[in-house]
Formats: C-alpha cells, sequence, structure tokens
C-alpha cells in the first residue's frame, strides 16, 4: 500500500502523515526532508543555491524512489505534484489524497509558522491570503487530480485521531 498525501503548504500533510502511518502501521516518508537527507542541504538552501528547476528535478527522482517503497504514507512538498508527471506518477502507484484547506485558513495556519518558511517571511495579512490564493488556484488543477478528496478545515479544533480515523475509512 502506497497513500500520498498532497496539498498546499500547511494542509497538515506531515501531521496527518504521520497519524495515519502510525494507525495503519505504515512506514512514513516526508518528500522534503527525504531530498534534505540525501542532499545535507535544507530545501530553501537547495532553491536559494540551485534554483527552482534543479529543485523539482530532484523533487522528481525522489518521487519516482518512494514511489516503489511498499506499505507507506508519503507527504509530499506543496509543489510536487504540479510539476513533471508526478500526479499520473502517484495516481499510478498509488492513492492520491488532496487535503482540501480554504485559504482563509491556509493564511491564518500560515500566519504562526512563516518565520520558517522563507516564501512567506515578508508576508502577511491580505498580502498572504493573495499570495495563498494565486498559489492554490495555479496549484488546484493538479491536487484535483488526486483520487480522494479530503477536507481538513477543522484539523486544529478537531482530534487528529478522529479526522485519521475519517481518511483511513475513505482509503480503504
Amino acid at each position: 500500500m502506497r497513500i500520498f498525501l498532497i496539498g498546499y503548504m500547511g494542509a497538515g500533510k506531515t501531521t496527518l502523515g504521520k497519524s495515519l502511518a502510525c494507525r495503519m502501521n505504515l512506514s512514513y516518508v516526508d518528500t522534503d526532508h527525504f531530498i534534505e537527507n540525501r542532499y545535507r542541504k535544507e530545501v530553501s538552501d537547495i532553491f536559494a543555491s540551485e534554483g527552482e528547476e534543479r529543485f523539482r528535478d530532484i523533487e522528481h527522482r525522489i518521487l519516482l524512489e518512494v514511489s516503489e517503497f511498499e506499505n507507506v504514507v508519503v507527504s509530499t512538498g506543496g509543489g510536487l505534484p504540479c510539476f513533471s508527471d508526478n500526479m499520473a506518477i502517484m495516481n499510478e502507484t498509488g492513492i492520491t489524497v488532496y487535503l482540501d484547506v480554504s485559504v482563509e485558513e491556509l493564511a491564518a495556519r500560515l500566519e504562526m509558522s512563516k518565520n520558517v518558511r522563507p516564501v512567506l517571511k515578508n508576508r502577511s495579512g491580505s498580502d498572504l491570503i493573495d499570495f495563498i490564493r494565486k498559489n492554490l488556484d495555479m496549484r488546484r488543477p493538479f491536487y484535483e487530480q488526486a483520487k480522494v478528496r479530503f477536507n481538513v478545515e477543522q484539523m486544529y479544533t478537531d482530534d487528529i485521531e478522529t479526522l485519521t480515523e475519517k481518511l483511513e475509512a475513505l482509503i480503504t
């Protein structure tokens, strides 16, 4: 079994992915962390030193590798589904789940973590909302190719175990 969690940054891919893997007794892989461990550099440093095109190539090659892992939940980087034929690869090799969240909720979540997300560092309020909306509008056509769409709007008000249970029921 292979489950790929996709969605915008702040959607909860890591939180829900770890919980789902634990509940289903599967391994867990975060593609960004996998890249950072392999290249011994943070994703932001790879972007800065080698550019987005090189990063997307690395990301694609890592996806090819992890799409052969067995019994795993994979949390992808927010942009991964939007490049190369990554959505097709994930759909062919596993169950893809789009973690759907509104722009406003994403902005509220990301406002609290923007210091660790360089692309958001100098954005707040309506500028942050506009940035997310613009990017999400470009990415949504890729995200919506997922086999399962799962609303995680209430992720931080609902119990994570309850959400994990609901997601497991959808995919099994």
